[in-house]
């Protein structure tokens, strides 16, 4: 995301894209739920990774 969450990261785990994103903080682990248009807006890079 452009801007970091109040933790301090700046990566987040996408948990559900639909009509709204769900993503989860990589660090503090805090889910935040945002619509789709404010969340393509934010993204600053897409890194694809393995599932855990």
């Amino acid at each position: 995301m452009k801007k970091n969450h109040p933790c301090g990261e700046n990566s987040f785990r996408v948990l559900r894209s639909g009509m709204d994103f769900k993503l989860r903080c990589q660090k503090c682990g805090h889910e935040v739920m945002l619509p789709r248009k404010k969340a393509e807006k934010n993204i600053k890079k897409i890194i694809r990774g393995e599932e855990n």
